[in-house]
C-alpha cells in the first residue's frame, strides 16, 4: 500500500479491535509472526514493513524515527482507524512510544518490547538510566544449544542477526547485496537517536506493557527507568532472553502481551 508517497508490504489478519504490529529494525513483519498470528484470533491485526525492511524497497537517505512516527500516522489514516492497540518491538517501540506522546488519541494501549530512550542506554549511563538504582553489571551469558551450524555460548548468541539476514536476502525487492546498506542506515539510526526525556513519559496514560529480556542490550535498569516513567505501565522481564527475546521464548512473550490486551481492551 501506499504510504507517505511509498509502497509499503502490509498484512491486515482477524477481526476485533484494531491492533497495528510494528517491527523492529532491520527486521521483517517475520519476527512478530507468532505474535500477529496469535493475536489475530481475537483482534483485527493490520501491519506494514517501513522502507528497507523485509518486502518493502528502501529509500534514500538516512533512517529517522519522526519519519516511524509520520508512517505510523498515515498507516493508521488509510486504514481509516482513529486509534489503535500498538504492539512495537525494538525501533517499533520506540516508534510506539514516540507516538503515544504526540498523539494520544490515536493509541488506545501500547505494548512496548525491548525499547530505549537514549542510544546511551546500551552503555548504562546514569543520566540516561537515571538514579532509581546504582549502576548495575549486566547478568552474565546463559550456556546456548548448538546451533544448525554448530556454534554454541556467547559467540552463538554474537550471531543473532544472521536469521534476519537471511530473511533480508530472500525478502527484499532491492536484492540481497543491499543487506549491508540497510544494516549501516540502521546501525546509524540505533547510535545518533532516539533522545527522549523520560519526564515527557508522564504524560503517556494509555495502558503500556513494557517489556524486554533480562540479557537484553537494553539493560533491565534502563527498562525499568521507562515503566517507571509511564503513569500507567506495567512491567515485564523474560527471564533468560536477550534482545531477541521474541524469537527465544515467543510462547511466553505472546502470552504475555494476550494477557496484557485482554485486560485493557475495550470489549
Amino acid at each position: 500500500m501506499r504510504i507517505s508517497g511509498v509502497d509499503l508490504y502490509a498484512e491486515t489478519a482477524g477481526a476485533g479491535e484494531p491492533v497495528v504490529v510494528l517491527h523492529g529494525g532491520f527486521c521483517s513483519l517475520e519476527s512478530l509472526a507468532p505474535i500477529a498470528e496469535a493475536l489475530a484470533a481475537e483482534y483485527r491485526v493490520h501491519a506494514y514493513e517501513r522502507p528497507g525492511h523485509g518486502r518493502s524497497a528502501d529509500i534514500a537517505g538516512e533512517y529517522d524515527y519522526d519519519r516511524g512516527v509520520s508512517d505510523a500516522l498515515a498507516f493508521l489514516d488509510a486504514h481509516g482507524l482513529a486509534d489503535a492497540h500498538v504492539v512495537g518491538y525494538s525501533d517499533g517501540a520506540i516508534i510506539g512510544l514516540l507516538l503515544a506522546m504526540r498523539r494520544p488519541e490515536r493509541v488506545r494501549s501500547l505494548t512496548a518490547i525491548s525499547a530505549n530512550l537514549d542510544p546511551l542506554a546500551y552503555d548504562q549511563d546514569p543520566e540516561v538510566n537515571g538514579p532509581i538504582l546504582p549502576p548495575l553489571p549486566p547478568l552474565p551469558p546463559l550456556p546456548r544449544g548448538p546451533r544448525v551450524d554448530g556454534a554454541t555460548g556467547a559467540g552463538a548468541e554474537e550471531d543473532r542477526v544472521s536469521p534476519e539476514r537471511a530473511a533480508y536476502e530472500r525478502l527484499s525487492p532491492d536484492g540481497a547485496a543491499h543487506a549491508d546498506a540497510v544494516w549501516e542506515k540502521c546501525v546509524r539510526l540505533w547510535t545518533t537517536e532516539p533522545h527522549i526525556d523520560p519526564a515527557d513519559l508522564a504524560g503517556v496514560a494509555v495502558p503500556t506493557l513494557v517489556l524486554a529480556g533480562d540479557r537484553d542490550t537494553v539493560r533491565p535498569l534502563h527498562t525499568l527507568r521507562i515503566a517507571a516513567a509511564l503513569p500507567n505501565a506495567r512491567l515485564g522481564l523474560v527471564p533468560g532472553t536477550t534482545h531477541g527475546l521474541v524469537d527465544e521464548k515467543p510462547e511466553l512473550v505472546t502470552a504475555l502481551v494476550r494477557d496484557f490486551l485482554a485486560e485493557v481492551a475495550r470489549r
